[in-house]
């Protein structure tokens, strides 16, 4: 129960005091200052040919020690709603794309009553927690699981496609989210913990580690790197002009007289022929 509680401390504190809401960034690391709940990270990807299958996601949450969401309860729903709202609020330029989760059929269940029955966590959670979309799951070759996110389209028979869970073809493209254990003492020089909460909050402190800041730094140098160069090519050409051009004002021609001779002659008064 009091796992519950804190959840829902935590998706109240999200938008409760708008301090978190800006916080929320593509593939950073979202953790409980506490240290006893998981940490999420969304995965989100503008580009529709940078997103994933089921199983790349799957082994891209793995690799950093995590494993593709799975979700115990409703209040866990909730929170990772909040998380998405404050990812793609106005002004963010991100938008439509579904967020695969960790739920899979294994088994070759056809549209048939026992279907749902086997959907089953990929981290071997028992979570018998379901959030299903009007009609879904629709069975047959759709065996993995995505979070619906396309707040443009038009609503359906079971309402806005937001957040409900549609059972899709396993190599579908898409975006995905991770789920890792609590980080109990972060030692890594990279991962600075940020405090979202201001002096006057009440609520459980939330920590962002922002362990994508490095990379992604790297990512905007790198490619000013060859107009840098060419600046600077170019900034070094003209200085050699103007010093060429200072050094030929100056120079005298060794050849060239620096007398002047009149070619008309001129009297003297006083002198005699």
């Amino acid at each position: 129960m009091s796992r519950v509680v804190s959840l829902l401390l935590g998706a109240a504190l999200l938008c409760g005091h708008g301090a978190f809401c800006r916080r929320v960034v593509s593939g950073q690391k979202v953790c409980f200052a506490d240290f006893k709940h998981p940490c999420y990270k969304m995965a989100y990807f503008h580009e529709l040919s940078s997103r994933v299958s089921f199983q790349e996601a799957r082994l891209a949450c793995e690799s950093e020690g995590g494993v593709l969401l799975s979700l115990e309860n409703e209040a866990e729903q909730k929170l990772i709603e909040s998380m998405l709202q404050n990812l793609t609020k106005p002004g963010t330029g991100i938008s439509d794309g579904d967020f695969w989760i960790g739920l899979w059929r294994n088994g070759d269940g056809q549209t048939s009553g026992a279907c749902p029955d086997l959907y089953q966590w990929s981290d071997g959670s028992s979570s018998q927690y379901r959030n299903w979309y009007t009609d879904e799951p629709s069975c047959g070759s759709e065996k993995c699981v995505v979070m619906y996110h396309q707040p443009t389209a038009n609503p359906g028979l079971g309402g806005p496609y937001l957040y409900q869970w549609n059972d899709d073809r396993c190599n579908m493209k898409h975006n995905y989210i991770c789920k890792y254990e609590p980080e109990i003492n972060p030692t890594a020089p990279a991962e600075k913990p940020y405090l979202t909460n201001q002096p006057a909050d009440t609520h459980q402190n939330v920590v962002v580690t922002e362990a994508g800041i490095i990379p992604n730094l790297i990512y905007v140098v790198i490619p000013t790197i060859p107009l840098l160069l060419l600046i600077l090519v170019a900034f070094g050409t003209c200085c050699f002009q103007m010093l060429h051009k200072s050094k030929g004002r100056t120079k005298t021609s060794p050849n060239q007289s620096t007398l002047w001779i009149s070619k008309s002659t001129r009297k003297e008064s006083g002198m005699e022929v």
